[in-house]
């Protein structure tokens, strides 16, 4: 029997020991996610190079075998102020640290040390694939009139993939999302002035690396370079002005807020952002728009941003 693309489960839990798999189930576990796409068995091939009387193709051997798992998730709240999302494990093994005050707030900053890993189980038809030791990246997006996301690309070890019974995934904490639009988004400001948006994006801009050793094989974050990129309906420079701005090497504050009920409100805060030099004019709609590109730097370190839930 031929076996459905889209009969896809997938699961993930936060590893207390890196590489050690926490047996995610799908009551506790699974992921509400769209474009799911998996390269399962990534690596190198070592060819033996051989010498022989013949001519012939060379045997090779598999090294470095390791998985990527991409997808995207909506960036919906939990709906209770003080509540992690269900997407929270994913982030948080993105270099990323996850704060809660109760019945408060949930925020999201970047770290640099005791970076956490994910166990990725994922279901097509009977088939099992399991990515253990799992670190990515992530990108914060959200366009105008459409879905704000969180867009992963996850590495992970490699594991032999078996046929194993597929598990009852349990859904119901992922929310529905909001659309961006004007009243969703009631608030999008570059230094303090507000802004017609059309995109904004953030990529945290993570570093991975596969480290294969004699003694120790993992996954690692070794660097970051956060870039926040948005495009804009152009103002007069006596408004704002980003070529100034960027000669001068100057820094704005960035500040993003979706959502306006309590427990799904979303606010992406950018408090020192380097203006780059802007590239370009864009015309939408016979509209002039401005694509700009800023650099998020850290002040005191592990502050270059925050995505608060409140």
């Amino acid at each position: 029997m031929a076996i459905k693309w889209r009969s896809k489960i997938l699961l993930a839990e936060i590893e207390s020991s890196y590489g050690s798999d926490p047996s995610p189930t799908g009551s506790a576990n699974a992921v509400l996610a769209t474009d799911v796409q998996l390269t399962p068995m990534e690596g190198n091939d070592v060819s033996r190079d051989l010498e022989t009387p013949y001519l012939g193709a060379q045997a090779t051997i598999p090294t470095e075998l390791h998985s990527k798992l991409s997808f995207k998730v909506e960036m919906a709240p939990s709906g209770t102020a003080g509540t992690a999302p269900a997407w929270g494990p994913l982030l948080r093994a993105c270099a990323v640290a996850e704060t809660i005050v109760a019945s408060t707030s949930v925020t999201y900053n970047p770290i640099t040390d005791s970076h956490e890993s994910l166990t990725f189980h994922l279901w097509i038809g009977s088939t099992r694939y399991v990515l253990l030791g799992s670190r990515g990246n992530c990108m914060i997006r959200a366009d105008a009139q459409g879905i704000p996301y969180l867009e992963f690309e996850f590495t992970g070890l490699f594991s032999q993939p078996s046929e194993v019974s597929r598990p009852t995934p349990t859904l119901s904490g992922f929310q529905k999302p909001l659309v961006a639009t004007s009243t969703n988004t009631p608030t999008f400001t570059l230094g303090g002035t507000s802004f017609v948006m059309r995109s904004a994006r953030l990529d945290l801009g993570n570093q991975v690396e596969n480290r294969f050793l004699v003694g120790s094989e993992s996954v690692l974050i070794t660097d970051k370079a956060e870039v926040f990129e948005t495009t804009v309906e152009a103002v007069a420079l006596t408004t704002f002005n980003p070529f100034s701005l960027a000669a001068a090497q100057s820094s704005v504050a960035v500040s993003l807020v979706h959502g306006t009920a309590a427990g799904a409100i979303a606010t992406l805060a950018i408090p020192t952002a380097q203006m780059q030099r802007p590239q370009g004019l864009e015309n939408a709609q016979d509209i002039k728009e401005w694509p700009m590109r800023l650099v998020p730097l850290p002040s005191s370190g592990n502050d270059q941003w925050t995505l608060t839930l409140t």
